[in-house]
């Protein structure tokens, strides 16, 4: 049996944060919202006397001869090693044997893509029609890919940026101002860039609520993603009384892990809640904003069919290619 093992230099070859993308990850959405994808609860262990976690997650789309499964990292303190805080891989089975075919070594690169590839489908059905102030809560890896998926679908013209970390601000400000060519600007506060902001994105593994309910105002977005564990939290639940629409990638994950569960804890809202899944959007069961006066707000923890969507469009991409490293096993 044959293996192909692939490194994240070579999957930077085949995948970027594209409409190509886009399209792979929203098909893979709308499959799972009609019933066509098997996608198992997400697994998840809790390393807390490292302040690390791993997430196991999987999906597989009915028909396909390939899925996959992806195991990823994230240790806190690897940034006082010197060390990136993420690491991971996506594994491709073939569906018809159970055997694995590649090995996709990319540190996180392909776990990055389709996240930022999800805030970009949320913005796309969420976000106002007209942005021309963007604001980001965080300064790491997905600070960057949100905004860039949100620069996919709308075209703004300054970003406020907010974090806690004055070394990783100087270097976005830089990076991210030279690659959009826009205007980004560090803001004193989180509360500054929402109240200045048409759209925002959260994006900090914040234990402690901050975002807070009065600093809304009409016709603002937020994406949430920050929160991808029970512990972790960045809204307090009195934000979610204030939406006119809520939405999230699977109500399933968001009830026991996202922003949703920690406002079902607190009685703001229940499983029967008015939540929109967003394979409900992209296959057209439901639409999103109507007006550009409503709050809304998307609840992304990250589900098993984006991965299986990302890494399938990669190893077709890879194979097309040439690319990899085959052993025998």
């Amino acid at each position: 049996m044959k293996v192909r093992i692939v490194t994240e230099k070579e999957l930077h070859q085949c995948v970027t944060l594209d409409m190509d993308a886009f399209k792979a990850v929203s098909r893979g959405y709308s499959l799972l919202s009609e019933g066509k994808a098997t996608q198992p609860p997400i697994m998840r262990i809790d390393i807390h006397d490292r302040n690390g976690e791993v997430d196991v997650k999987t999906a597989y789309v009915h028909g396909l001869d390939h899925f996959a499964i992806k195991i990823a990292s994230g240790f806190q303190d690897n940034r006082l090693k010197g060390l990136p805080t993420s690491c991971g891989i996506m594994i491709v089975y073939n569906a018809h044997t159970g055997y694995p075919e590649a090995f996709l070594l990319d540190n996180v690169y392909l776990t990055s893509v389709r996240t930022g590839i999800a805030g970009s489908i949320a913005a796309q059905y969420l976000a106002p029609a007209s942005i021309h102030t963007a604001g980001v809560i965080g300064s790491g890896r997905q600070a960057r890919y949100q905004i860039q998926g949100l620069h996919l679908v709308r075209n703004f013209q300054r970003l406020l940026i907010y974090g806690v970390i004055p070394e990783e601000i100087d270097r976005y400000i830089q990076d991210m101002s030279a690659e959009l060519g826009i205007e980004v600007i560090q803001a004193a506060s989180a509360e500054e860039v929402v109240r200045r902001s048409q759209f925002v994105v959260t994006t900090t593994p914040s234990h402690s609520p901050y975002l807070q309910a009065d600093w809304l105002h009409p016709g603002l977005h937020i994406t949430c993603m920050g929160s991808d564990a029970p512990h972790k939290q960045e809204l307090f639940p009195e934000v979610f009384k204030k939406a006119d629409l809520i939405c999230c990638d699977s109500k399933d994950a968001v009830f026991r892990l996202g922003e949703i569960h920690h406002a079902m804890e607190a009685g703001i809202l229940t499983p029967d809640s008015p939540i929109t899944e967003l394979g409900e959007l992209t296959s057209g069961k439901k639409t999103g904003r109507q007006n550009d006066n409503e709050f809304t707000i998307c609840d992304l923890v990250g589900v098993g069919v984006q991965d299986t969507s990302i890494a399938l469009l990669a190893y077709q991409r890879v194979l097309e290619r040439g690319l990899g490293i085959e052993i025998e096993n």
